[in-house]
């Protein structure tokens, strides 16, 4: 959306230094400002900070002349974009997130999966008109535009390939899961085949280079999603994001969170494009890879992304002539 805007309208990117953010923006060769910084995992710096960077934001912004702040999971920018008393659409596809209760007050328009629940929206402060939800699930919005060799990959002949690993968030507001449960399990495997982790910061990755981890490959820099998929024979995964991208594009995949599933991953679930289990143990690994070798990616999360695209880029334009593509 980002590219295919910037030719034609001002986009001013903002963001804070929180997981692989920063790293994606320089892989993506994007312009980008940082403002403010992340609070950690305590609740109280959390809501301390909150209006803060709130602030930080609005003093950076103000007199910037913005018409339009569109933004996915952060709960500060339609905040900041009432303060402004500019139009806000606000993306959100976690109905756990305490965060959305103020986001989805402020907010003007609200753009949710199809599979969201509508009761949470309400519970979480959603006015229902405000509300226009979107086809399929996020991660097929963008991973529509991967080329088609890489959409259509197959795994190599050989056995075994690489395990690409995400360890759980652990400074999310909304996990309330165990921490570390994978310790035991990323031992036992690094010695039958090549394990990437893909930790989430650098206290996390600072955690897996202990002595018993050794052997492990952590990368030292950002790993593209296209690269992943390219080598990925199974993607265990511990959050959401990623584990659906890998989902969709038809890398078996096995989700471990230990928290309450959000609707769209019982949704990929019941689709049988991956397998939820919390208890995941070497042996079941070592079965599940004989098994599963990959499949095309899912079509009709890929068409539904194209749709949801447009009907975003439209909500965002609001009745203005699209730049061609």
């Amino acid at each position: 959306m980002i590219e295919h805007f910037r030719s034609d309208h001002e986009i001013l990117l903002t963001c804070r230094p929180l997981a692989n953010t920063i790293d994606l923006l320089k892989l993506k060769g994007f312009e980008y400002h940082v403002i403010g910084s992340h609070y950690g995992a305590s609740k109280v710096k959390k809501s301390l900070g909150f209006p803060v960077r709130v602030m930080q934001l609005y003093s950076f912004l103000k007199g910037r002349r913005i018409d339009v702040a569109i933004s996915h999971s952060s709960f500060y920018s339609p905040v900041v974009a009432r303060l402004l008393g500019i139009r806000s659409i606000y993306l959100n596809d976690n109905e756990h997130a305490a965060g959305n209760k103020i986001s989805f007050l402020c907010a003007t328009t609200i753009m949710v999966p199809e599979f969201m629940p509508t009761e949470s929206i309400r519970h979480q402060w959603g006015n229902p008109r405000k509300v226009i939800q979107y086809p399929g699930v996020k991660e097929g919005i963008y991973l529509l535009d991967l080329n088609e060799d890489l959409r259509m990959r197959k795994l190599p002949e050989s056995f075994p390939t690489e395990i690409f690993i995400r360890p759980e968030p652990w400074t999310a507001q909304y996990y309330k899961g165990d921490t570390n449960f994978m310790d035991n399990l990323i031992v036992g495997l690094k010695d039958k085949y090549p394990v990437v982790l893909l930790p989430r910061g650098e206290s996390q990755a600072t955690h897996y280079r202990d002595e018993r981890f050794w052997g492990i490959t952590i990368p030292k820099s950002v790993i593209s999603l296209e690269e992943i998929t390219q080598r990925c024979a199974v993607f265990i995964g511990a959050g959401g994001t990623m584990t659906r991208e890998a989902a969709v594009l038809g890398i078996p995949t096995i989700s471990v969170y230990q928290d309450s599933l959000l609707a769209v991953d019982q949704y990929l679930i019941e689709e049988g494009r991956m397998i939820h289990k919390t208890d995941l143990t070497v042996g079941f690994v070592v079965d599940f890879l004989s098994r599963h070798r990959g499949m095309p990616p899912s079509p009709d999360l890929l068409d539904k992304g194209q749709a949801a695209y447009k009907l975003i880029t439209e909500t965002l334009l609001q009745g203005q002539s699209l730049p061609p593509k």
